[in-house]
């Protein structure tokens, strides 16, 4: 009887760090039963010891005689280099970002636990669903792909820190099994094995024996920093995924057990490293600026009749120059719908006479780039150009931009804060030299009612509670964004202004003495712009 493919896929990798070269591994021998027309295999020891068994950290394996099988034959859950050499270079765990990279953070991370002892526990996302059976896109939780790489749900990550020094951390990685028959409906993953051998798990466990096996890992910890919610009467927490919610519970009776309230939020701590890019990361976000805004420059470049046709050019494009799609819903307002912030109906017909605002951008290996630029909407004469009222706009706001962006160094030691402050003054003396009338108790945040700018990174609004009060260093990536939103009926503003909005939007990484554009490939010269639609 012919075994299936699925069976065969059941392996032990013996490679112990995936940093370098192709894998070998050890396929596990199959046993055929053809009892009611079924396959039942069973494996052999081969050469591997059972998958989820607990060692001491340090200790090496000892493996006997195995058949060395590529890599390349096999089927893991995302891509790895030997499956996918056209996404991942020797050594990376996703795009641009190595094992050796993600084993760092964690080595990072454990130092920064307070003391020996001390365990972070993080949840993978859940698969969620549209409805019935179909589902959205999987993305997994972002502090969990930050210290794992790993990209599938059901996974619970647990790092203790075991001694003072950097590298002195335990890392046990909890997942699904290989399962021939559930991975022909949802496709591969990865199971235990490669859960050690390609994303260096010092130990990996089933997660369905999770309930069993967290409890032990947690015994004498100091105190347990984790971000999920433990309280199981909190709205929040049952809005976690599934596995954090298996996970509070643990927590919760461990916590119980011992009398104390010893967990605390992890989040401060991951933010620290996140918040300051590496040499890797800001590659990351370079590629997606670069993709992100040759495409936003060849849409100026096209006359387009309605919103829904510019998102789909700019999420094709996206996608074929080799982003995995859009960073996040976009914006594409046309006119006086631009004055609302986050419109992303994107259906409406784009008028000859009118501008239209982009809010867009692409992801590259998990990093964003977030970019706004605004142009005529006009499809030939007149139209290709800005109106008088739309250019004294715009250039007011890009003469703003320009500052902003020339302030994220790390020599001016100024916050988020202090440069939407300066911004925001910079924009209310450019208005008011265009007839903007500000003494009758109205402020410059009616015009320009949020913050210059916000963090960026592997979220559009990266690092959530790492304050902007915080002075930019080296490796700090961030937006900087002003914009001047006219309302169409408010008789307080010039009338040619009314409807106009105008946002200018880049993503900036901040170095020693200058600022890096990440995005400068979007055109936002008003002669670039006009010349571009007039192409």
């Amino acid at each position: 009887m012919q075994l299936p493919q699925a069976a065969l896929r059941h392996v032990s990798v013996i490679a112990r760090r995936h940093k370098h070269g192709p894998l070998r591994v050890a396929a596990a021998a199959a046993a055929r039963s053809a009892s009611a027309g079924q396959v039942k295999p069973s494996w052999r020891t081969c050469s591997s010891p059972p998958l989820a068994r607990a060692r001491i950290p340090g200790q090496r394996r000892s493996y006997a005689t195995a058949t060395t099988v590529s890599a390349a034959q096999l089927e893991f859950g995302q891509p790895v280099h030997e499956t996918h050499p056209h996404i991942l270079k020797a050594g990376e765990i996703t795009p641009g970002i190595s094992a050796q990279e993600y084993a760092d953070r964690r080595a990072a991370l454990a130092l920064n636990l307070p003391q020996d002892g001390d365990v972070a526990v993080l949840a993978s996302a859940d698969l969620l669903y549209r409805s019935g059976a179909v589902f959205f896109p999987f993305r997994q939780e972002t502090n969990f792909m930050y210290l794992t790489g790993f990209l599938e749900p059901s996974s619970v990550a647990v790092i203790r820190r075991t001694g003072p020094n950097l590298g002195d951390l335990f890392f046990h990685l909890f997942c699904r099994p290989k399962d021939p028959r559930a991975e022909q409906w949802d496709g591969p993953w990865s199971g235990l094995q490669a859960a050690e051998d390609v994303f260096n798990a010092d130990v990996a466990g089933d997660i369905a024996q999770l309930d069993t096996l967290l409890p032990q890992l947690l015994q004498g910890a100091n105190r347990i920093y984790t971000d999920i919610d433990l309280n199981s009467t909190a709205k929040r927490y049952h809005q976690q995924s599934t596995t954090a919610r298996a996970v509070a519970a643990t927590v919760a009776h461990h916590a119980t057990s011992r009398n104390t309230s010893n967990t605390q939020s992890l989040q401060p701590l991951v933010n620290q490293l996140r918040a300051i890019k590496s040499p890797a990361e800001i590659a990351n976000m370079r590629q997606a600026g670069r993709v992100s805004g040759r495409a936003l420059t060849d849409a100026m470049r096209r006359a387009w009749t309605d919103e829904a046709q510019l998102q789909a050019f700019l999420e094709y494009r996206f996608h074929s120059d080799g982003c995995s799609g859009p960073a996040y819903v976009p914006v594409v307002a046309g006119g006086a719908r631009g004055c609302k912030i986050h419109y992303v109906h994107n259906t409406a017909q784009l008028a000859a006479d009118e501008t239209v605002l982009v809010d867009a951008g692409g992801e590259y290996g998990g990093y964003v780039a977030d970019i706004t630029r605004v142009w005529p909407t006009g499809r030939g004469g007149s139209g290709n150009v800005f109106s008088a009222p739309q250019r004294d706009l715009y250039e007011a706001v890009l003469r703003v931009q320009r500052t902003g962006v020339s302030l994220c160094r790390a020599d001016v030691g100024l916050t988020l804060d202090q440069i939407h402050h300066t911004t925001a003054q910079a924009l209310r003396d450019e208005l008011k030299q265009l007839g903007f009338d500000f003494s009758m108790s109205a402020g410059i945040d009616v015009l320009f009612p949020h913050h210059v700018g916000h963090y960026v990174g592997l979220d559009v609004h990266d690092v959530p509670g790492y304050g902007r009060s915080c002075v930019l260093r080296t490796g700090h990536c961030v937006t900087i964004e002003p914009g001047v939103y006219v309302p169409v009926d408010d008789e307080r503003w010039p009338k040619h202004f009314r409807g106009l909005a105008v946002r200018i939007e880049d993503s900036v990484c901040v170095l020693d003495d200058a600022p890096l554009n990440l995005t400068v490939e979007a055109v936002k010269e008003v002669v670039d712009i006009e010349v571009l639609r007039n192409k």
